[in-house]
């Protein structure tokens, strides 16, 4: 009897071997749990980019020293109605306007929009802080 013999028949005698169909059933589930962690991360990032809000300020203008208009452009989904967040801003970045403008859904996908926000001093930009489904 060689060496490797008697290992051989210590791990059958104590259960340190495994079968063939444990081995065949240990990667089934192996297989199995990667296949639904791959569909969970395929269908939460589908959703997630099918409510998404994509919103991009075009531009300010200076109306008076109280008052920002500014120009943005939101792309969403259709029929969804959607809430921006505007911020006007000083010189050293302060805020001196905020506003928040509730826009009512639409079919269309892309949508370029102008809002005033009251001022408490002088501006120097405006924008769009962000947005978010309602």
């Amino acid at each position: 009897m060689t060496l490797t013999d008697v290992d051989r028949k210590l791990a059958e005698r104590y259960g340190r071997t495994r079968s063939a169909t444990s081995r065949r059933l240990t990667w089934v589930i192996v297989a199995a749990v990667a296949v639904a962690a791959t569909g969970l991360l395929a269908w939460s990032t589908v959703s997630n980019a099918l409510d998404s809000v994509d919103a991009d300020s075009t531009g300010f203008t200076l109306v008076d020293e109280h008052t920002v208009e500014v120009s943005f452009q939101v792309s969403i989904r259709p029929d969804t109605r959607v809430a921006c967040a505007l911020e006007a801003q000083d010189p050293d970045h302060g805020i001196v306007g905020f506003r928040v403008v509730e826009l009512a859904s639409s079919d269309d996908h892309t949508r370029s929009l102008t809002e005033r926000i009251p001022t408490t001093a002088e501006a120097t930009t405006g924008f769009v802080r962000s947005c978010w489904i309602l």
